[in-house]
This record gives C-alpha cells, structure tokens and sequence, in this order.
C-alpha cells in the first residue's frame, strides 16, 4: 500500500469522534459485507465512537451471521438514515466498488457529501470519484486489502476473531472457496493468520455454502435442467431466470448467487452467463476462464464492469432480448 496514502488516512482518522461512514455496492456479496464489517470492528475497537456502514439494498440471508451486521443501515430500507449518514460523515469509506455509479440510489449523496471519499477495491480501471485510493487489482478480495490496511495503520493488535471471520468470508466468497483469483501466496499467508487468531474455517464455510433451502435446490434443479443454453461452438453457455420462474421457486435473496459457476463448470465452456428478470432491468453475472474478458463485455454491451474473469451488468431490454443480443455478440466475435 501506498506509504503516503496510509499517511494520509492516519492524519484523517486522528479524531476518534468523528462520523465515519463505510459504504459497499448495490447487492453486497461476501467480500462487500466481510471486509465492510472488517473494517467496522477495526474501527470500533480503536475507539472510533460514531461508525455507520451503509448498503444499498439487502443481502443473502448466508451473510447474515456476520459479526456487527446488525449494524448495517440498508439505504433502500431506510433512506433518511442512509442519507444523513453520508451527508453527515467526514469520511467516507468506499469498499469493493471502483465508481459512484455503483452504489445505485446512493450515488447522489455520495456526490453531494463533502466528506473525503477512500476507495479501497480490488477492481480494474477506477472512476476519478475519490479523493484517495487503495485500488489493487492483483489481490483476491478487498477484504485482503482491509487486512493490509489495518497492519499499515498499526492496528494488527487490534484484530480479534470476529474481525477474523469478517475477512475470511469476504477473501473465501471472492476466490469461490479458492478456486479463482487466488494465485499470490500472500492471500494464503493472511488467511492463515486469520485462522490463528481462531476462526473455525469448516464452520464458516457449512455457514455460507451450506444453508440452502429447498426452495432454492429446486431453483437450481430447474435452471439445469430447464433454462440451461450451450453455445458448444462459442464455448459458452447461459441460464436464463424470467420474473415467473423466481416467483415460481419462492426466490429470496441470494438464492441464486454461485448459479452462474455451473454453467461454467462445464467442459470446454470459457465463458458462462446469469439473466435474471428483475422488475426494471435484467441482472447479468459474467464468468470466463483465461483470457476471455467479461469486464470489457460487461463494459462495452452490458452496463457493468468487474473483473477480467468475474463481472456483471444490467440491460434495459426484455430478457428475451438481453439473450439473443449475448448470442449474436458471441456469434459475431465481439467477445
């Protein structure tokens, strides 16, 4: 991490009482909530008196054992609160989101708040919308650059088990149980210091991948067998979720999150797609393997943006449209 930077970030946080706010994406997965709570029981147990951490919206119920998560204010829950606890802060903590644009109805606040903006996020190409940045993409989470950060503050003492689980989930979620973005020993070296501050890795991970309910097996039953399309000669393949289909399976939040990994666990497949049907937009989660870039597809046809091998995006079109403009773009290699 940039030396002036952390100089910078120690000269801000030098009054204990001032109004902190952590802020994470629309849709907070693991990583969003892990290193966002992380941070916030780094905070707390320093002594910083006034923290608030802020979600767009809601997230899994597989998250919600988190340590301080109910301390979350989610914005589209409780807007005025949301509102006041940005406009109010005088910093702001930007976690796992590389512009403004990510955070959905919280994007004007933001803008509006004079409070200085930290980007800590792990995601390609930055928007010039924060006053400092820790932006590194070569690291498996930002949740790993929380635990950098908190070691460059000096505050490794500090760090007890629950900020421990926090930042397991977050690195944990975002390598797929390390089987992606995984490849520098220094994430191995952190998740083992983790573990000796005494998390239970097996625990932590039946709580996260292993709390289905059976409404959402036989969601994932139906989107193998019924909504699964393989373009063999692509090497692609998608599932595709209409506003029926998840009304059908009872869907709850988070119950289709990982979905898109298994088309793209099939063989000779290097790129692999999730249409959801929400009510305004089609959700799109982007997977690929080697050099194939779903950050540009996301980027260029899709509204999104992410990762080289793991982005997303919406379309404003109908679903069935969103999928045949995916198709004809494969088709015409344009990805």
């Amino acid at each position: 991490m940039d030396p002036a930077n952390i100089r910078k970030v120690k000269q801000l946080l030098s009054d204990k009482d001032q109004p902190i706010a952590i802020v994470t994406h629309t849709n907070p997965d693991g990583d969003a909530l892990g290193s966002s709570l992380g941070l916030y029981g780094f905070l707390v147990l320093s002594g910083y008196t006034n923290t608030r951490v802020i979600t767009p919206n809601s997230y899994a119920s597989f998250l919600r054992w988190l340590p301080w998560q109910e301390q979350i204010i989610i914005a589209d829950q409780n807007t005025e609160a949301a509102t006041a606890a940005l406009l109010g802060a005088s910093v702001i903590f930007c976690l796992d989101f590389n512009g403004l644009s990510r955070v959905n109805g919280l994007e004007e606040p933001l803008r509006q708040s004079k409070a200085t903006k930290i980007l800590i996020d792990h995601h390609p190409q930055p928007a010039p919308d924060f006053d400092i940045m820790f932006s590194e993409t070569r690291v498996s989470s930002t949740a790993e650059l929380i635990y950098d950060l908190i070691v460059a503050l000096g505050g490794e003492n500090v760090l007890d088990k629950r900020m421990a689980e926090c930042l397991y989930a977050g690195i944990v979620t975002d390598t797929g149980s390390f089987s992606y973005a995984c490849n520098e020993p220094k994430t191995y070296e952190i998740t083992a210091r983790l573990i000796a501050l005494g998390i239970d890795g097996e625990h932590l991970h039946r709580l996260i991948y292993s709390t289905y309910s059976a409404d959402r097996m036989r969601l994932l039953g139906h989107c193998l067998s019924e909504r699964l399309q393989v373009m063999a000669n692509e090497g692609a393949a998608y599932i595709s979720l209409s506003a029926g289909d998840l009304e059908r399976f009872n869907h709850q939040e988070g119950d289709t999150e990982g979905v898109v990994n298994y088309a793209m666990s099939i063989e000779n497949i290097n790129l692999a797609a999730l249409f959801i049907e929400k009510e305004d937009h089609v959700k799109i989660s982007l997977r690929s393997a080697g050099k194939v870039d779903v950050n540009l597809l996301a980027r260029n046809h899709f509204n999104g943006g992410g990762h080289r091998n793991a982005a997303g995006g919406k379309s404003f079109d109908s679903l069935q449209e969103t999928t045949k403009r995916f198709e004809n773009l494969l088709r015409n290699g344009q990805v």
